[in-house]
């Protein structure tokens, strides 16, 4: 029993001491916790407080900021209100000037009317007494010559018209002869500079192409039975074949070259293959023009690449190359293009203006001369209405249009390819001339001058490029002569057609004979 009381007081002390043991951890324990808590306090305070000055020192460089942009706004506004204060003294300084000035203006323009006013009363006196003292004097002058004012006004003014008449028409002689030195020296310069630098061969056609044989037997092949062959011939080539006593040689006869190339090409194979026969000849024919096309188009595309044109249209193209096979007045047409072409542009560059421009509407000048249809419109309007077609620019367009004076010219290259025209067609051996024409021509010169009164002889001289005339002295004058030579020369150009110019001199002499006996 003692030991289970004393095993109990040992429990209740074990746990009373456990009690306290646990009681005293917990006290330390809740200490340190305090502690810390205060610590975490201690700390949480310090950081604020650095926040805080943080903030504070943050809102104050703002502040400091904000205030010096104020103060630059504030000091510019002062500065604008400074210069606009300045500029409206400034003006009101230069109204005060004005205003001066216009009184003082206005004072001396009253002071010069004031004067003008007295002039004007002092004048309008003195011109009644001069009409006075006019009319006095008209009454004496009409009394001691017998005739009224307006027979001596009309008198006057004829006389005084005929001396205005002499001495304008002596002026205008003048300057047209200092005009005409001075536009013939750099005109004759311009167009030597060209001419020398172009040379070209020249070559002249005639409507027949002679075919030359080996013998005359091969005339009868060619002839066949009862003239089959010929007759497929002609037929096929459109061209008159003519087979005479001409020893070695048969003539083709046709105004188209192309066809009559075509007919002397099918010959030549033709006569060297032998076999001459309808079907054989209408097959070589088929074949020839086929080269001959492609040959045309070939020419084209040298021609334009020789003078360095650039897109030019195919058709355009093939144009130029049947140049080739056409003539005009015995002149090649194709060369008297190039030619042309080459003309217009060296002389486009010394005028200062586009050079291939120019080259172009050269080549394309004359394309209206190789229809492949026959048309009524003049070959300039023709070849005209081609570039349009094909797309030219106006001015290439306009000069081809314009080089023989069917339209009116728009641009400086129409002149130039109408004067390169005239230079390529009219230098001596470039074309041949009828005789008929060239005789008649002539006439109409001299016809021309004889229409006009006092004209004693005409004589057209230089190939027409001159017409000397010789008047009577008793019935032209010299200031006469002076107007003769101009009316001549109008007739000439609204009347007449001629390449180049024509040069009129009139020559008017006093000749006093006497014999000394």
């Amino acid at each position: 029993m003692i030991e289970l009381i004393i095993g109990i007081v040992a429990l209740v002390v074990g746990y009373v001491i456990a009690k306290f043991i646990d009681k005293q951890r917990a006290s330390g324990s809740l200490k340190r916790a305090k502690d810390k808590a205060m610590m975490i306090l201690k700390e949480a305070n310090l950081e604020a407080e650095s926040v805080k000055k943080d903030k504070i020192l943050q809102a104050k460089d703002k502040f400091l900021e904000l205030k010096v942009e104020h103060e630059k706004v504030i000091l510019a506004r002062e500065r604008k209100t400074v210069e606009v204060e300045k500029r409206i003294r400034d003006k009101e300084s230069q109204l005060s000037q004005d205003l001066s000035k216009t009184k003082k203006t206005q004072e001396d323009l009253d002071a010069k009317l004031n004067d003008y006013n007295y002039r004007l009363d002092f004048l309008e006196k003195k011109q009644s007494e001069i009409d006075k003292l006019h009319k006095k004097q008209v009454e004496q002058l009409e009394s001691i010559s017998g005739l009224s004012a307006d027979d001596a006004k009309r008198e006057l003014v004829t006389s005084i018209k005929d001396e205005a008449k002499a001495d304008a028409q002596a002026y205008i002689q003048e300057q047209l002869e200092e005009a005409k030195l001075t536009a013939e020296q750099a005109a004759r310069k311009v167009v030597l500079n060209t001419i020398q630098r172009v040379g070209v061969e020249q070559a002249v056609e005639n409507c027949v192409s002679v075919f030359n044989l080996e013998s005359d037997e091969v005339k009868g092949r060619i002839i066949g039975r009862e003239g089959r062959n010929i007759r497929t011939l002609e037929a096929a080539t459109g061209v008159e074949i003519i087979v005479d006593d001409t020893p070695d040689a048969i003539v083709l006869s046709c105004f188209d070259p192309v066809r009559r190339e075509i007919a002397r090409l099918s010959l030549h194979k033709l006569v060297t293959d032998g076999r001459i026969h309808p079907a054989r000849i209408e097959e070589i024919v088929a074949k020839t023009e086929k080269q001959i096309n492609e040959e045309i188009a070939e020419i084209g595309k040298r021609t334009v690449i020789d003078l360095g044109i650039h897109g030019l249209h195919p058709e355009l193209v093939k144009v130029v190359g049947r140049m080739k096979y056409r003539s005009s007045y015995g002149q090649n047409l194709l060369q008297h293009s190039r030619e042309v072409a080459n003309l217009c542009g060296i002389m486009a560059a010394e005028l200062g203006l586009n050079a291939k421009v120019a080259k172009r509407a050269g080549l394309l000048h004359d394309i209206g001369k190789v229809p492949d249809e026959e048309s009524e419109l003049p070959h300039a309007l023709l070849g005209m209405k081609w570039a349009e077609k094909y797309g030219e620019k106006p001015d290439v367009c306009n000069a081809i249009g314009a080089h023989h004076d069917e339209i009116e010219m728009k641009s400086l290259y129409a002149p130039i390819v109408q004067v390169c025209d005239a230079i390529s067609g009219a230098r001596p051996g470039a074309r041949r001339q009828v005789l008929d024409s060239y005789v008649q021509r002539l006439k109409d010169l001299e016809e021309a001058a004889f229409s006009f009164t006092g004209v004693q002889k005409a004589f057209a001289i230089q190939a027409g490029r001159e017409l000397r005339v010789i008047v009577e002295s008793s019935k032209v004058t010299d200031e006469q002569a002076v107007d003769l030579s101009y009316n001549i020369t109008q007739k000439i150009q609204t009347e007449m057609t001629y390449p180049g110019q024509v040069k009129v001199t009139v020559i008017r002499e006093t000749r006093a004979v006497n014999v000394a006996k």
